[in-house]
């Protein structure tokens, strides 16, 4: 499906090829992998698939193994006559006929061939050399490589020794020095040409995650001992506790949340794939900067009202949620929005930031989060990200009236609050006490209502308070005149107190 969708997607063509090798279609899975290298020349994991899958199709491996090892015993007979040619030895022992007797007789052969014909004291160091010329010249004749002869025949060429008469000893002991350091240098330069080796064998693909089909960032393992990144192995937790490719169950893992680094898995990265990793840093800084943005792209929590200054308590269960909070939490802003549903939008036009103050997680991966609203907010334009909502907003303050109108509005403040102060305390005493519990205490009175932002906090604690719907108290936050702001609480105010007295 995803080839169709995406033809010219080479990483659906490569999945899609790898699962029919798994199933057994070769033929088929070679015409994906042809379709890889079209796509994209330079993938060396398609090359190196379609290369394994042509080799097996057209030259499969024999089961007659001991026909394979009477080939060698034939190429080390072969190269004896060469080495008697022209080292004039006689090697009576070792004769062409080898090839036609069993394994077993071949290593007798073998072995006597090393007792006969091993050097003497007086055989200089030079013979190993002249063997192998021989074996180099008898090569350029009939292509007959040396590499593929049996190992005892490059054991003897390869390490081959005299004895050292006492004269020579002191010679050795003086160059021990300059022995050491050479094969000091000869072995770093192995490591070194080994890890170029290893670097133009290791391809990125092989290191990717097969939830975000990146690089490995932050890998961990699972129990059952598969590898993902860690942000993208939390989320597919926050919907299933199970693991993402075998489906076993992660609950434990889950109530633990210690998701230890594998740190194996980032030493090669950082060793063989420097390149790619430096890509895959600077994407994750330009995600955590769009994330830590307070006015782009802000995530918006839609449930209820919330109002600066006032506590707010929240259940997190719902995957975006648990997903959004976590981030919130790991990019250090601890603040998002708080939005009231709408069936147009999705969610109303003003809210309130809201600050985390404490998160206590439980072991099914729900949380409760302890917030607090800070600022107000209008929404300029609504957005969507990873299952959760978001918006570009700008935020509100009052707008402070001059000098001359400051003293009515003291005075009208002063009345409100203590009008405010006569519901309260008419209310009864289990429903104080849940308020409280709640909310928290009325605030005081401020003795200057200008002072912050947002307006006296007792305004917005009387708000959440107030036994009114949250299309009511909307119209409360989107203002920006607290003389108006003060006036709608007052005419509430005196609806209850008549209904009460109605009662």
């Amino acid at each position: 499906m995803a080839c169709k969708l995406m033809p010219l997607w080479s990483k659906g063509h490569i999945r899609k090829a790898q699962a029919l090798v798994s199933l057994g279609k070769c033929e088929e899975a070679l015409r994906e992998y042809l379709v890889v290298i079209t796509l994209d020349p330079a993938s060396k994991l398609a090359k190196k698939k379609a290369q394994k899958i042509l080799s097996d199709l057209l030259a499969p491996v024999t089961d007659q193994v001991h026909n394979r090892i009477l080939d060698c015993t034939s190429l080390l007979s072969f190269r004896n006559k060469i080495k008697g040619g022209i080292l004039n030895t006689s090697t009576s022992s070792c004769n062409t006929t080898t090839s036609s007797k069993s394994y077993k007789d071949y290593k007798n052969i073998a072995s006597h061939e090393k007792l006969t014909s091993s050097p003497t004291l007086s055989e200089p160091k030079t013979d190993c050399l002249f063997e192998t010329m021989a074996c180099g010249e008898k090569k350029g004749e009939d292509q007959v490589d040396l590499n593929v002869c049996h190992p005892t025949v490059i054991d003897r060429s390869v390490f081959l020794k005299r004895r050292r008469s006492s004269s020579e000893d002191s010679q050795v002991d003086s160059s021990d020095t300059c022995k050491r350091s050479k094969s000091q240098v000869t072995q770093n330069e192995g490591a070194t040409s080994w890890s170029a080796v290893l670097s133009d064998l290791i391809d990125p693909a092989d290191l990717e995650c097969s939830l975000c089909m990146r690089l490995f960032y932050e890998p961990v393992t699972t129990p059952c001992g598969h590898t993902f990144c860690l942000k993208c192995l939390e989320r597919c937790l926050d919907h299933n506790p199970k693991c993402p490719l075998c489906k076993m169950e992660l609950e434990e893992y889950l109530a633990e949340s210690k998701y230890n680094k594998t740190v194996l898995m980032e030493n090669l990265i950082c060793k063989y794939l420097p390149i790619e990793l430096m890509d895959r840093q600077k994407a994750n800084a330009e995600e955590i900067a769009d994330l830590s943005n307070l006015n782009k792209n802000v995530p918006i929590f839609v449930c209820t009202m919330a109002f600066p200054t006032v506590p707010c308590p929240l259940h997190i269960f719902e995957p975006c949620y648990r997903l959004m909070i976590r981030r919130c939490m790991e990019m250090g802003t601890k603040q998002f929005g708080m939005c009231l549903s709408d069936n147009l939008k999705g969610f109303a036009d003003y809210g309130s930031l809201l600050e985390i103050r404490n998160v206590e997680f439980f072991a099914d991966g729900r949380s409760v989060v302890d917030t607090v609203g800070i600022r107000r907010f209008k929404v300029i334009e609504h957005h969507q990200r990873d299952g959760y909502n978001t918006a570009d907003i700008e935020y509100l303050e009052d707008v402070k009236v001059e000098v001359v109108a400051e003293k009515e509005l003291q005075s009208l403040h002063d009345a409100v609050y203590d009008q405010a102060l006569i519901w309260v305390n008419s209310l009864k005493a289990e429903q104080k006490e849940r308020i409280v519990e709640h909310f928290g205490h009325m605030p005081d009175k401020d003795s200057e209502p200008q002072a912050s932002p947002n307006g006296p906090s007792w305004c917005w604690w009387l708000l959440a308070v107030l036994p009114l719907e949250g299309r009511a108290q909307l119209p409360f936050l989107a203002l920006t005149s607290l003389k108006d702001r003060l006036s709608g609480i007052r005419r509430v105010l005196l609806f209850m107190s008549r209904n009460r007295s109605s009662r």
